[in-house]
Formats: structure tokens, sequence, C-alpha cells
């Protein structure tokens, strides 16, 4: 393939990519979304592989490395669970990570590739590898922390070092100096040296940062470290001069970037408090500094699933908040099968989705969408709020943090401040959960302990199919 049919190809490959964007910003036309990406992505694979820069006999080794990449990724696609998503995607984001880290050691290392530059060009490329394994370090060890904390291996709570602020400062001058050092070096022998030992404080930091924040804040993390993958990408392709890379890179990188503001606004955080880590525990109450967090004041009420299924099939409008203990428990389907089973007798059932609920961006969306829950009655926090007053029952599955009433009443609260969905203000609210235990912010919530909400104690799963259970034999 000549290099001019190779960049009409890129181009396709990167409309598409902006198409598979567009089309995963909205559940209706994320299939649509995916098939865009798959279809620009073999496009730009193809063009890679036969283009001009392959030699024949690297072909044997890209097709090698493509069929052990596609084995694995078809093993995980047939093997990982809905619920394992999170950690999944972490984990990819690593893999980019890692991929950048060790072009760029190519790149440099490569006499070839150095011998095509010279001058101003040599001082440029020296940079755009420093940084590319700058970025691709930090991505790689920080989304190794992020699968672990994800999927449970590593502890939620923060990891707060003494000094840990002055520690990244120092480590920032030290990666600084050594940059100069690296593009002043004569030779590649003198060039390993500070590119080692950047690669090593960059490794540190990247599991420094991830563990440093709370489990609270992990939706806004995966969504950063899929920022950073690509600015990662596109730092791969400014070192290999190819632009389809640039492209795709700085598509993927800039909206992760946006994700992560629109997540932090979702939690009134901003981004420098995230990446300052702190917030969220899995263990205890959380008290902000100067102050104690208002005690709640009342008695929890626990219900049986059968006086569930009761308030459910005798109201008009119901409201269904999805949480992360929704996909621990798989409970999607079992919502589903009580969802049909009301709609089928008239009741209003409607899902709102907090953009931080579960584990990742859209980790709800994506459970109920494969439970194949109606498109146009899940929606988001804004486009439901005002309605709970009209509510007769408001539904909390394993959510706890994003229907916390202290978010707005209690000015002391850790997550003052943070939008969430009202569902104390239905005429009756029932919370179901494992155990009176707080959620991953570590914050007490006072909606179990109001009037009007009645906590539904067990297992999501088994309890959901106790209450589908009665509704079909009423």
């Amino acid at each position: 393939m000549s290099e001019s049919l190779t960049t009409v190809a890129y181009l396709g490959a990167a409309i598409l990519f902006i198409l598979s964007l567009g089309g995963l910003s909205n559940p209706e036309t994320s299939r649509r979304g995916n098939l865009y990406g798959i279809i620009g992505m073999a496009l730009a694979v193809l063009a890679t592989v036969i283009g001009p820069h392959v030699t024949a006999a690297g072909i044997p080794w890209i097709v090698g490395a493509m069929v052990v990449g596609a084995a694995i990724g078809l093993y995980a696609a047939r093997t990982v669970q809905m619920t394992q998503m999170p950690e999944l995607v972490a984990l990819m984001h690593s893999l980019v990570g890692l991929a950048a880290t060790l072009v760029g050691y190519a790149s440099f290392i490569d006499p070839a590739a150095s011998a095509n530059f010279s001058g101003a060009e040599k001082l440029i490329h020296e940079v755009e590898i420093y940084v590319g394994v700058l970025i691709g370090a930090v991505t790689f060890s920080g989304s190794i922390i992020a699968f672990g904390k994800l999927s449970a291996r590593i502890g939620g709570k923060p990891l707060l070092l003494p000094g840990r602020h002055i520690l990244n400062l120092i480590g920032l001058l030290i990666v600084i100096w050594f940059g100069i050092q690296f593009v002043r070096a004569g030779s590649i022998q003198e060039g390993m040296t500070p590119l080692i030992i950047m690669t090593v404080i960059a490794l540190l930091f990247g599991i420094h940062m991830v563990m440093a924040i709370g489990g609270a804040d992990m939706p806004v993390v995966v969504s950063m470290l899929n920022s950073y993958s690509g600015w990662a990408a596109a730092a791969t392709g400014f070192m290999l001069s190819n632009d389809l890379l640039i492209v795709t890179g700085a598509l993927v990188g800039s909206s992760g970037a946006i994700l992560s503001y629109i997540m932090c606004r979702a939690m009134n955080r901003n981004f420098i408090s995230v990446i300052a880590g702190g917030f969220g525990s899995d263990t205890g109450k959380a008290k902000p500094a100067g102050g104690t967090a208002a005690q709640p004041e009342g008695e929890a009420v626990p219900v049986t699933a059968a006086e569930t299924a009761e308030m459910l099939r005798d109201a008009k409008n119901v409201i269904i908040v999805p949480g992360y203990g929704m996909a621990v428990a798989q409970a999607q389907h079992t919502v589903y099968e009580i969802t049909r089973l009301l709609r089928e007798k008239g009741v209003n059932v409607r899902f709102g989705i907090h953009p931080v609920a579960g584990r990742m961006p859209g980790h709800m969306n994506v459970l109920l969408a494969e439970a194949k829950v109606p498109y146009d009655i899940v929606m988001e926090m804004d486009e439901l709020n005002e309605d709970f007053a009209d509510t007769d029952v408001a539904m909390v599955i394993g959510a706890n943090d994003i229907v916390n009433p202290a978010a707005q009443d209690d000015p002391t609260s850790p997550i003052a401040g943070m939008p969430v969905l009202e569902v104390w203000k239905a005429k009756h609210s029932i919370v179901m959960k494992r155990s009176m235990a707080s959620g991953y912010a570590g914050v007490d919530n006072p909606l179990f302990y109001k009037d009007n909400n009645r906590m539904l104690f067990g297992d999501a799963k088994k309890m959901l199919d106790e209450v589908l259970g009665v509704l079909k034999t009423a």
C-alpha cells in the first residue's frame, strides 16, 4: 500500500473513531458506536500492516502477535463477568501504558530511528520519547493499582504517606533534572541511565497517586486513567511519526479528561482534590476537619420481601436506583423481570442513574442494557430528581453515598454539596443492603433512619428473587 493510500485509510479510521465516540455518548446508539470503532480499528491495523513502513519479513511477527492478542481478548470477553468490567477496563489501560513505555525505549535504542533526526528535530524526538515513557509508566503502574482496588485485591482505603505532596514535588523535580540530562546525552549509553531512573520514579508515582485515592473516587480514577492512556497513545504516535495514533490518542485523552471533569462535578469535587487523594474509605465513619459530622436520628425499620412486593404492587410510580450492590449480586436480570411485571400491571417504572454509581463511568447503564432494560426508562439524575415527590416507592438496590441526604443537609459532612438522588422525598423508600455498614465514602447515611424508609436486608439477588416470586403469585 502506498503512502498516500495509507494516509486515506488513516483518515477514514479517524472519522470512524469520531463517529464511535458520538455513538457511545447515548445508550440507544452505543451498539452502532461500538461497530464504528471496530471497523475503524480493523481498517487502521490493516493499513499499518500492509503499509510502506512494514517490511515483508516483519509481517509474520505482527500477524503472530495479533493472533495471540486476539485469543486473549476473546477469552476475556467470554469469561469476564459484567460485574468485573471496571477492573478489566483498568487492566486494559495498563497495557496501553506499558506499550507506550516499551515503544519509547525501542525508539531510543534503535539506531536507525535516531539516524533520521538531527539538530532541533533530534531534540524534539528525544523529548517525545522522554514524555511518552513518563506518561506510559505512570499509566501502567497507576492502572495496575486501580485494577487491584476495583477487584478488591487492594483495600479501598486511601494510603496517605506523611509529606506525600512534598514527595511528589521532589519526584517531579528529579524527573525534570534527569530529562535535561537525557536530552544532553551524547550517546545511547549515556541517555539510558536518566531514562531508567525517570521510569522508576514514574512507576512509583503512579502507584503512590492511585493508592492515595479513596474508594469513593474510583469512578473518577477510571476515567482519569482512560485519559492518561489516550495521551500515552498520542505520545507513541509522535515517537513513531504515526498520524493516526496521534489523532486517536488525542481523541481518547481529551474525551477521558472531559468525562473526568463531568464526574468530578457530579461529586462536587475538583480534579486536583481527586488527584491529591484522601477521600473515600471502606471502613469507619469519615469526619471532616474542624468538626464532627451530625449523627443520624431515628431507628432503621426492616421490611420483608413480601412486604416490599406488596408496596411495589400498590404503587403507581416507582423509581429504582441501582448501585454497586446490584452489580456484585448480579441481580440486574431479576430487576428486569420485576420491572417487566410491574409495567404489565400498569405501574410506571423508571431507573435513576447517578453519574458515579458503581465503580466506573456508565457501570449501571451497561448492566441494565445487558439485562435488556428499555433505554427510555433509564434516566440520569437531573432528569428524575424533581419527580421523587410524586413517586410512591423509590427502591435503592445496593447504593449508598449517591442517595445520602447528608450531602444536602449536613454542611459538616465529607460529601456536603455532592449532588445526590433525592429518594427520601418519595412517599416510601426501600433500601436494599446486606447490613447497616457505611458506603465506600465511609459516611453514615441518615436515609436509613427516616420515617418513610424501610430496610430490606440480605443479598440483593436472593431478596429480589423473593420479591419477584411474590409478585408472580399475586
